[in-house]
């Protein structure tokens, strides 16, 4: 477990607790690591919600795929997110989503009842992990609530530009990366790859923006 230690502490889920009781926690909470190939599902729909996840390498999306068969990505999860512990702390029977390696990763798996009810050893960090919890359920809400603002665009322009203004200022800098290729940003937005293609070339055109594959360089105010 150690080896995960760098990525373990930027982990929101362990915030705030002392790096001597980060590996008892981890006996306490019985967690196990398991590797996933790329394109691995890491949890399936339908599967039972019992488990929170933690990346420790590689990355992984969540997906939902609706009964015509259209996919939707609904985040990306790179090393120390957290993913599952909402369908895991609502105690629902099964996920609604799939979990997909997006590349070779290594996942730490915790049992959501080992931190939903406290240990008969009567750990004195069990608290703070319940309340960073409680906080990255919260910050997941609002990062809910962001796609919806982008996905209720009516037009691919307007919710590719407004999701890409969102990720300037997050990253603070009018030029940065995104974790998708563009089938997966055309899955996140919702919209037609061809059509999302079509808006990227006016808009490079219009010289409103830069881009090379993953990279974008916001030139001007939409």
């Amino acid at each position: 477990m150690k080896k995960y230690y760098k990525i373990l502490e930027k982990c929101p889920l362990f915030d705030n607790i002392e790096s001597e009781n980060l590996f008892k926690m981890l006996r306490c909470l019985g967690v196990k690591v398991e590797s996933f190939d790329k394109k691995y599902t890491i949890m399936s729909e339908g599967s039972p919600a019992r488990y929170i996840g933690i990346v420790l390498s590689g990355s992984a999306q969540i997906i939902q795929v609706d009964y015509f068969g259209f996919r939707s990505i609904l985040s990306n999860i790179e090393p120390s997110q957290v993913f599952g512990e909402a369908f895991a702390c609502a105690e629902i029977k099964s996920i609604p989503v799939t979990v997909v390696a997006n590349e070779p990763c290594e996942v730490m798996l915790i049992d959501c009842s080992h931190i939903l009810h406290t240990c008969s050893n009567n750990c004195g960090f069990h608290q703070q992990l319940i309340f960073n919890l409680m906080k990255d359920l919260a910050a997941k809400t609002i990062s809910f609530h962001q796609k919806q603002e982008i996905t209720s665009k009516r037009t691919t322009r307007e919710k590719l530009m407004t999701y890409l203004s969102l990720q300037a200022k997050k990253e603070g800098c009018n030029r940065f990366q995104i974790p998708f290729n563009r089938q997966e940003l055309a899955d996140y937005l919702e919209v037609d790859r061809s059509g999302l293609s079509v808006e990227i070339s006016k808009l490079r055109n219009e010289g409103v923006l830069y881009s090379k594959k993953n990279t974008f360089e916001l030139l001007e105010k939409y």
